[in-house]
């Protein structure tokens, strides 16, 4: 029987070999796997919920827009057809898959000035990269659960026992609704299709420099959004480092990036996130539908962010601290 390996090394025309596939990292949308012989490896990423065609092809195009303006990314590779995603058959799951270089590297620092610095430029050149973007930004960007949705799942999450069940009850609340009070739709306008999950964990420090992974998200956001969401992800979160924000910015800003943080309403985009990730965790952690292991992944990642979400007095905090770089 084709194991999935030979399956993606024909489908990708790699040629023969014998073929591993090692699990890496799990993410949100999906799983990685190193696909390894003859010396050389790859990165396979698994899609575990399906997958959007037009979203991968933004996805490539972005990528390869990105890479023309000195930005370093692995590269997506297309199939024998001239796909970028697969699926595979039914007998090795279904899933759709995506090829990528295989990156060594350890992940980026954010307290060293010079990747901040690189970060603040990167963001510049994407949202340079991305100018005139004609379409809406996706309502996971700008959209939050509203209360009647909170109330519901809630009384599902009570009803399965989970043991986090109160915390949550808490958090909706509290956290929820200061949050989402500063959700709102963006102005036209300012939209550019980027990167949109530029964090520190999806950068790699290799020999060459810092690359940047990760780009299922590409797609139109406000340009000022994604600064604001990057600047509280790259300083430390809700322990931020001042000067570190502020490098960030600066080099942002000499790099020729246009967007400028105005308030806490700047974070919208960061503060929709957390929600909504929240929100589709927990649904994720009672759904009888998917497999036990993605209802255990939904559980601890409900447990560590409502450990880990914004606080709007630190944000706004964050706020004062970079009023003067404008």
């Amino acid at each position: 029987m084709q194991s999935t390996g030979d399956f993606i090394a024909d489908t990708y025309a790699l040629g023969s070999g014998l073929w591993t596939m090692a699990p890496v990292t799990r993410g949100a949308l999906g799983q990685i796997w190193k696909l390894s012989a003859n010396g050389s490896s790859w990165a396979v990423k698994e899609l575990l919920f399906g997958c959007d065609e037009r979203q991968v092809e933004r996805e490539a195009a972005l990528r390869n827009a990105a890479e023309k303006l000195g930005v370093s990314a692995p590269r997506l590779f297309p199939d024998r057809t001239g796909a970028h995603v697969a699926q595979l058959p039914s007998s090795l799951g279904g899933s759709f898959v995506k090829l990528y270089d295989w990156i060594d590297g350890t992940q980026a620092d954010p307290s060293d000035p010079e990747i901040l610095g690189w970060c603040g430029r990167t963001l510049a050149i994407l949202h340079r990269a991305g100018e005139g973007a004609n379409m809406q930004p996706s309502s996971w960007y700008e959209r939050c659960p509203q209360p009647a949705e909170w109330e519901t799942l809630h009384k599902e999450v009570r009803r399965a026992g989970m043991p986090w069940s109160e915390a949550l009850g808490r958090f909706i609340a509290t956290s929820a609704a200061e949050l989402a009070a500063h959700v709102t739709p963006s102005a036209p306008g300012d939209a550019v299709t980027s990167h949109l999950d530029m964090q520190p964990q999806n950068v790699l420090v290799g020999s060459a420099g810092p690359v940047l992974l990760d780009w299922d998200n590409a797609r139109p956001i406000s340009a000022e959004r994604e600064l604001a969401r990057a600047v509280y992800m790259w300083s430390g979160g809700n322990d931020f480092r001042a000067d570190s924000a502020r490098q960030l910015v600066r080099a942002y800003l000499d790099a020729g990036g246009r967007a400028v943080i105005k308030g806490v309403d700047s974070f919208s985009m960061l503060f929709a996130t957390a929600l909504n990730f929240v929100y589709v965790q927990a649904e994720c952690a009672v759904d009888p539908a998917v497999t036990d292991a993605q209802r255990a992944f939904g559980s601890d990642q409900v447990v560590a962010s409502l450990q880990s979400l914004p606080e709007l007095t630190a944000v706004s905090r964050l706020t004062q601290a970079l009023d003067a770089e404008w």
